[in-house]
Formats: C-alpha cells, sequence, structure tokens
C-alpha cells in the first residue's frame, strides 16, 4: 500500500467513512499530500459511496482545499484594509520579489507560493500572514519578511521560525461580564440542572439574550422552539452548534473567547443541551484559527474527565451530550447558519432556502439550534447568575454586553466590552482614536458611520453589530475601503444565485474603473448610478444575505463621503438643462448600459 493510501485509509477510519465527515477527511489529507490531485479524490468517492463530480465539487468550493500543485511552503497575506492600512500590499510585494515569484504563482521547483486571503481574525496585530493554513505570523515589518524569505530558500521548516513571530496576543483593552474572570468549570451546568430544562429556558427567555452574531434573534425562543421540533421523524436527535466562523473582516473576538474563555463556551453549549434535549454538540472552527485546534481538543477531554461532559453528566442519568469540532476549510459564506449546517454535512456551503429553519430541519435534518461563541458564553454566565441579572445589564431591548473588535486608526486596538447602549465616541475615546472621520460597524455588511453619528449608541435598537469596530481617520480614502470591501464579497460569493455571483463582480469592475480614472480617465456620474442600481439588484433579488448587504459599505459612503467618489470622476460639461437622467434612459433604450456611459460620456 501507498503512503498516499495508507494516509488515507487511517484518516477515513478515524472518520467512520461517514460522508458527513467529507470536509474533514479532505483537510486533513491536504494536510498530509499538500494538495488534493483528482485521483486522490477519486478514491475518497469510492471509499465513501459518493460521485467524484460531489467530492470534486467540494473540494473546488473551498479556497484553504487545493486541487492544483500548491508551494510547499503556502504563504497567504490577510487582504483586510486594516492590513493593507499597515502596509501589507508593499510587504507582500517584497516577499515576492526576493523569491522571484509573482503573487498567486507557483515557483517553478515547487517551494512556494505567494497569494492573499480574506482576514485572518488578527486586524488588531496585523499586518498578519497564514503559512500553510495553520501557522498565524502577526506584526510584520521589513526585516521579518527580509528573513521570511531566507528561511523560505533554505528549507528551514516552519516550526523552527522565531517563536516571536507567532505570538498572538488577546488584546482584552476593556473587560466586562464575558471577558473577566471565567466561571468556575461546572457551576453553569450545576445551576441549570438544579433548576430542571424548563425552568432554565424560562429563565433564558426572561434575560432577553440575542443573538450575538449579528442577526439578534431572541435565543430563549430559538431554543424554544428547537425544544418542541420534531424534525424529520417523531423521536427526531436534536443538535446543538456552535457557529465560529466569525470571517467578518475586522472581526476576532471569538477568537479571544475561544482562547481564554473556552469552558465557558462549552458550558453554555451544555447548557443549550439541556433545555433542548441534545446528546451531540458541534463546533464550527473556522480555516483561520485551526491553530486553536490542539487546544481546543485539550480542553474537551479535560471536561470530559472531570464528568462535565458525556455519559450522566455531573452525575445526572440521562444527561449524556458531547462536543466535537469541525475545522472550516476558508469560505466566509459558512458563517451563514445553513451554509454552515451544509458545510458540517461535507457538501458546498451554499445557503439554504429557508423555511424551513435549522431549529425545525437542521443539521441531518433534524432540530439544531445554531449560535456563535459570544451567545453560548453568555448563556452560561446566565445560568449561573439569572435571566433577571442579565437583563438589568445594557438596555431593554439590547441587554447585556457586547464585545467590540477594535481596529484601525487608534492608539490600543483590541477588544473592549461595554453594556449595549453604549455610544461610538465613547468607545473612540476609550481606543485612542484622534482626527476619526468615520466607522465601520459590524464589519463590511454593518453600517459606516460619519463623525456625525458618532454619539449613536451600539444596541439593536440603534446600531447594531456583530463585534467588527473599524476605525478611519481622515488621511483615508474611503472610496479605497469601499472598494477593498467590494473586492471582499465578490471573492466570497458561493456563486449558487446570479444576482449576486454576477453583482458583485459588476461592482468591482465599476469600482475598478473608477478607480483607474483618477486623472482625467473615463469615470463618470453614470458609473455612480449603475452602482446604485446594482445595489438594488443584488438586496431584492440575491439568494441569502451575503449578496443582499455587499453593497451596504458602497451605499454608505456613497452618500456620507461623496467627495471621496468625486475625486474619481471625469469632468463632464452638460449644456444649460441638461436632465442626465432622461438622458440616461434615453440612452438605456438605444444602446445598452454600457453603449449608453459612451453615449454620454462622449457628448460634446
Amino acid at each position: 500500500m501507498s503512503f498516499e493510501h495508507e494516509a488515507l485509509d487511517k484518516v477515513l477510519s478515524r472518520h467512520g467513512r461517514d460522508p458527513h465527515a467529507l470536509v474533514q477527511i479532505l483537510r486533513e489529507m491536504q494536510e498530509q499530500m499538500g494538495w488534493l490531485s483528482r485521483d486522490l479524490l477519486g478514491v475518497v468517492a469510492r471509499e465513501l459511496k459518493l460521485t467524484l463530480a460531489h467530492v470534486e465539487g467540494v473540494a473546488s468550493f473551498y479556497r484553504f482545499l487545493h486541487t492544483r500543485p500548491v508551494g510547499r511552503y503556502r504563504v497567504l497575506f490577510s487582504d483586510n484594509i486594516t492590513d493593507r492600512m499597515l502596509g501589507s500590499v508593499a510587504l507582500m510585494a517584497d516577499l515576492c520579489s526576493r523569491l522571484g515569484i509573482a503573487p498567486g504563482q507557483v515557483s517553478a521547483d515547487g517551494l512556494v507560493s505567494v497569494d492573499l486571503t480574506s482576514c485572518t481574525g488578527l486586524c488588531d496585530q496585523g499586518p498578519a500572514l497564514l503559512i500553510n493554513h495553520r501557522h498565524m505570523i502577526t506584526r510584520l515589518d521589513a526585516a521579518r519578511v527580509a528573513q521570511m524569505a531566507e528561511l523560505i530558500r533554505t528549507q528551514v521548516p516552519v516550526l523552527q521560525w522565531p517563536a516571536p513571530w507567532f505570538a498572538i496576543d488577546d488584546g482584552i483593552r476593556r473587560a466586562d461580564v464575558l471577558l473577566g474572570p471565567p466561571l468556575a468549570r461546572g457551576a453553569a451546568i450545576a445551576a441549570a440542572l438544579a433548576r430542571g430544562a424548563q425552568t432554565m429556558l424560562d429563565d433564558m427567555k426572561r434575560s432577553n439574550l440575542r443573538g450575538r452574531g449579528g442577526a439578534g434573534f431572541a435565543t430563549g425562543l430559538k431554543w424554544e422552539l428547537c425544544r418542541n421540533a420534531t424534525g424529520s421523524m417523531p423521536g427526531a436527535a436534536h443538535y446543538v452548534v456552535c457557529n465560529a466562523d466569525e470571517g467578518e473582516p475586522g472581526t476576532f473576538k471569538d477568537r479571544v473567547l475561544l482562547t481564554r474563555q473556552a469552558d465557558d463556551v462549552f458550558e453554555g453549549m451544555t447548557v443549550a443541551a439541556l433545555v433542548i434535549g441534545a446528546r451531540q454538540g458541534l463546533v464550527y472552527l473556522r480555516g483561520e484559527y485551526r491553530y486553536l485546534l490542539e487546544h481546543l481538543h485539550a480542553v474537551l477531554q479535560r471536561r470530559r474527565e472531570q464528568h462535565l461532559l458525556g455519559p450522566a453528566i455531573l452525575g445526572q442519568p440521562g444527561f449524556d451530550f458531547d462536543i466535537d469540532i469541525h475545522v472550516g476549510a476558508g469560505a466566509y459564506v459558512c458563517g451563514e447558519e445553513s451554509a454552515l449546517i451544509e458545510s458540517l454535512e461535507g457538501k458546498r456551503g451554499t445557503p439554504r432556502i429557508r423555511p424551513p429553519f435549522p431549529v425545525e430541519r437542521g443539521y441531518l435534518d433534524q432540530p439544531t439550534t445554531v449560535n456563535n461563541v459570544e451567545t453560548y458564553c453568555a448563556a452560561a454566565h446566565i445560568a449561573v447568575h439569572g435571566g433577571t441579572w442579565w437583563a438589568g445589564i445594557g438596555t431593554q431591548k439590547s441587554t447585556g454586553t457586547k464585545i467590540h473588535s477594535v481596529c484601525g486608526d487608534c492608539e490600543r486596538p483590541g477588544l473592549y466590552e461595554y453594556p449595549f447602549g453604549t455610544r461610538i465616541d465613547h468607545i473612540l475615546e476609550d481606543c485612542g482614536a484622534r482626527d476619526t472621520q468615520a466607522v465601520q460597524v459590524g464589519g463590511p455588511s454593518g453600517v459606516c458611520l460619519s463623525a456625525f453619528e458618532f454619539s449613536r449608541r451600539i444596541a439593536f435598537e440603534d446600531v447594531p453589530t456583530a463585534g467588527a469596530f473599524m476605525v478611519f481617520d481622515r488621511s483615508r480614502d474611503m472610496f479605497e475601503v469601499a472598494r477593498n470591501f467590494a473586492h471582499f464579497f465578490a471573492h466570497e460569493s458561493c456563486g449558487f444565485c446570479t444576482p449576486c455571483r454576477v453583482g458583485t463582480e459588476l461592482v468591482v469592475r465599476r469600482l475598478d474603473k473608477l478607480a483607474n480614472a483618477t486623472g482625467g480617465g473615463r469615470g463618470s456620474r453614470y458609473d455612480i448610478n449603475v452602482l446604485f442600481e446594482l445595489d438594488k439588484l443584488m438586496h431584492t433579488a440575491s439568494h441569502c444575505g451575503l449578496g443582499a448587504s455587499a453593497c451596504n459599505p458602497l451605499r454608505d459612503t456613497i452618500a456620507k463621503f461623496r467627495p471621496a467618489y468625486e475625486r474619481h470622476l471625469k469632468s463632464l460639461h452638460f449644456e444649460p438643462g441638461f436632465d442626465l437622467d432622461a438622458e440616461l434612459s434615453i440612452a438605456r433604450r438605444m444602446t445598452g448600459r454600457d453603449d449608453a456611459a459612451a453615449h454620454l460620456e462622449n457628448r460634446p
């Protein structure tokens, strides 16, 4: 038996030859083989009794899975806007120059490839990059890049590179309930058992805890709906899923909670299992956080040894619950709960049509509650201190605290936890922001606030957020910020629906045209009109929230920072009484959109 087949047999056996584990099997095989050849995919398909088309379709969907050879050193620079603000573009160009390769190419000897990836969740200590999909390097500078090039050329194993390069700080600047001292291990479970499942559910509803992933759905109601659902058959299994796929650029709070407060997170999942009657939990860990896998497995094993997981938890007969970890393979769209479930089932991460909702027909077509890391951490604290206590923090409609991932133009980037209702300018003052012109709250899919809005408050009834808080001072070009976000959405579209697949690409092309129009190019106000039309189309016709929110930063920045766009427009000298909208309408009917733009721009 060849090494490849022996390795595959071990991986398949470890996963019980379960086709639902396909993503994990492919990811683990790639870690050993470097990439996934078609022959290897064919063997996987036969062993799992799947079609080759299905296996190839899954392998080609995730950006961290490679069906063509990549470098033995696979270097991926984080391409978030904050990394760019810190000089990542020049650093990447320097590394490529030193290695004699172009971005996106593999060196002739197969040694190295250098490319871009989306935000790596290290915005507070960038520029950052990812090596071989499992090693993070922070705080890049010219000296580190020069030394890295030499280490790669001399083929020094990554684990022998300077240890300080891999240092990842928690960066907690302001702690409150969730980032403070962790709970006593087992305290939340014991408190929930003392209450009983129904009373614990009532307390969750009393707390008015809303999901911390961005949508803000009431957690207690979600658990109740899941508990009462029968799934595809009577007596169905129920599942608890933790969404740890925080792929929103600018967000890194879950990274720190999983590093410092993993017990609290797993405790919250176990409380949820008691309430809804689940026996199995799953953590969907984003691929960029692969480096946390061994740490999290160690925490889970310790909890099993302390009877906080497994059969008869804390000696309670019939309370059997355990947790497994599924590592993602690089797909922002899998942060959407139904796409996440598809990935858990070994498929492409394409969002499902809803209804039915996951609480009714989720993982393996059974009732499933999906909450994010921060939500489960909060649930554990509610189990210990009570729903009334939690409801007394924050505002009436937005109870409790919220963790903010603060990065960008500020002296003290990091994590800040505040009660809901805290003003934007309060956070800016605490993080040392100066001369701020804009704050992007909630990541690219959130809202961009200008200076006159800094008195607004973080709350579901005012400025909702999934946690990202990006700061931009007056030296930044907000057009370039929006353009970076547009490239992100185009790159991360799952490709399922035409409005999103095509629309995000058209937005990128139009913004790239405007970027190249500076200094007398072909940009015109017609381009702005087209962008608005694309926004309306994608918002109303996209299959899921990615396409619907892809133009949020574009819409906000055009409305609030119009001069940043005007600098990219060609001066048009229309005669008095010229009606731009009427001319556009006539030109579209006559020639189609692109020719219409030329028709207007070439007028005398």
